[in-house]
């Protein structure tokens, strides 16, 4: 038996295969980030190109990539074809470029924590993490400095 990109898999089997939840794989429908068609009996089947797309939303989600972002980078991916080598390189570009800048801000990150942490200074003055009288409060929520 030949399988072809444009097999219909149940729900079931999707799950099966991806380790997706059904309730994710409809939120992931709603955001456009995947489709599926509706048997006679109302049943939701999945082309079997759709597992690389919910595998690479479950992977962009280990590495804290929003689903905003993935969204954006699959918008230039057909949804009712199988995407080509070209597509996926295409994408690929994308990512690479969104993982470098996420890869200098976390050894940013990791550089500037091992200073805080590992000088033990606790200084209310000196400390780089410090916000005295909140001033950075008035730049919205969330840290600041790192």
């Amino acid at each position: 038996m030949s399988l072809e990109p444009d097999d219909l898999l149940a729900i079931g089997e999707v799950t099966q295969r991806t380790g997706v939840p059904a309730s994710a794989l409809h939120f992931y429908e709603q955001l456009g980030l995947i489709a599926s068609t509706r048997t006679p009996g109302n049943q939701r089947r999945y082309r079997r190109h759709m597992l690389r797309r919910i595998s690479l939303i479950v992977v962009a989600k280990r590495l804290g990539i929003p689903l905003s972002d993935v969204q954006e980078v699959f918008q230039s991916l057909p949804l009712d074809d199988p995407p080509s080598q070209r597509d996926w390189r295409r994408v690929a570009q994308l990512w690479r470029a969104q993982l470098e800048v996420r890869r200098t801000q976390l050894d940013h990150l990791q550089r500037e924590l091992t200073g805080c942490i590992g000088c033990g200074c606790l200084s209310l003055k000196a400390c780089r993490l410090l916000n005295p009288e909140d001033a950075l409060g008035v730049d919205g929520p969330g840290p600041r400095r790192i």
